[in-house]
């Protein structure tokens, strides 16, 4: 965590926030490892005495979540797995612990995630052609919704959902100032940690089945020292309201618990006059997302016969549904915009994403 970003950004207690929504500043209270400007190990406090929570910053990463102790719980796994193991060392435990274990499992998203982000800087990439689409799907979409906004993208500026960090790395060279990334997947965090702090990108690209090949390669990006990495919980943001002038979705909506909410926690973190840029391609699943709480995708008997996108845009038009993000307002859109994800070298899965640009406005 880089000092400067925490000392501008100003993070609140998302706990305070979330049950009070009371804007309780955090402290750094204790650096435990420190290098220049980044806090490596540390501990970060809310000072309310009604809650005095503990937030640990590890790997270089604060864990700034309402359920904090929940979430070590969850992701212990992913918090202490060691990065310093060799490739072959790495293949004898995906051998052993086999398919669908949590370590098989983690290695396939950061396959398929670090591939689009950063497979069209990696030298040795090769993809024959109509075997699959180049890498580099989520930087197309980026600059493609980028084309929809009525300004250049202005600091401060979030990148939710950021996964391993390709995006936030774009933006910085797009914005002159800080640039934040946010995401609550441990693994990709610290990928993207990584690529910031070495300036290198290491990763395990899946071949086939449980075959892996280590993937590592010098990287570099204009404004890379205006860039930091947090895990936050994109529906509960620690941050007071109108903290950032620009937010970043890209493909998040489907995957959070309440896309209405999302819709409304950016909302809430953006100035009035700022921009956000959202994309999704509406693949629901119920085991991240509720299905009542899906924009469309069911109840096809209603109004919209079912459909996504009209719900998406009445949502983000003021007064034109009854759960209108009245601090949102859209300004733009394209219906459909390729997307190809790598899982293996035989497999490619292809998406058409909505891209959907607003604007935040003042409320009452």
């Amino acid at each position: 965590m880089r000092r400067h970003h925490f000392e501008a950004l100003k993070p609140v207690c998302p706990r305070c926030r979330l049950q009070r929504q009371q804007d309780t500043p955090l402290v750094l209270q204790t650096v435990l490892r420190e290098e220049g400007d980044t806090v490596y190990e540390g501990v970060i406090h809310c000072p309310d005495p009604d809650c005095l929570l503990e937030y640990p910053i590890i790997d270089g990463i604060p864990l700034l979540l309402p359920d904090v102790r929940s979430y070590l719980a969850d992701n212990l796994n992913y918090l202490v797995a060691r990065d310093d193991l060799s490739a072959t060392i790495e293949t004898m435990l995906g051998d052993g612990a086999g398919p669908g274990t949590v370590f098989d499992t983690s290695r396939q998203h950061l396959s398929t995630y670090a591939w689009d982000s950063y497979g069209d800087l990696d030298p040795e990439e090769e993809y024959p052609t109509g075997a699959h689409e180049p890498p580099g799907a989520i930087v197309r979409c980026l600059d493609t919704g980028l084309e929809l906004l009525s300004q250049s993208v202005a600091p401060p500026v979030i990148d939710v959902g950021c996964a391993v960090g390709r995006t936030t790395f774009e933006l910085a060279a797009k914005s002159d100032g800080l640039v934040l990334g946010v995401d609550v997947n441990f693994s990709m965090l610290k990928l993207a940690a990584g690529v910031l702090g070495k300036s290198r990108v290491s990763y395990p690209r899946r071949r086939i089945g449980v075959v892996y090949d280590r993937r590592d390669f010098a990287v570099s990006f204009p404004g890379a020292d205006k860039v930091d990495f947090w895990a936050c919980d994109a529906l509960a943001p620690p941050f007071a309201d109108g903290s950032f002038r620009f937010a970043l979705g890209l493909n998040l909506l489907d995957c959070v618990t309440s896309p209405h909410g999302l819709l409304q926690s950016i909302g809430r973190i953006l100035q009035p006059g700022g921009q956000t840029l959202l994309s999704t391609p509406y693949d629901w699943s119920q085991a991240t997302t509720p299905m009542e709480a899906w924009l469309g995708g069911h109840s096809q008997r209603g109004p919209g016969d079912g459909a996504a996108e009209p719900l998406l845009r009445s949502l983000l038009t003021p007064g034109q549904h009854p759960q209108s993000v009245e601090s949102l307002r859209i300004a733009g859109e394209i219906e459909d915009v390729p997307w190809h994800a790598r899982v293996h070298e035989r497999s490619n899965v292809s998406y058409s994403v909505h891209i959907v640009a607003a604007e935040a406005t003042e409320t009452t």
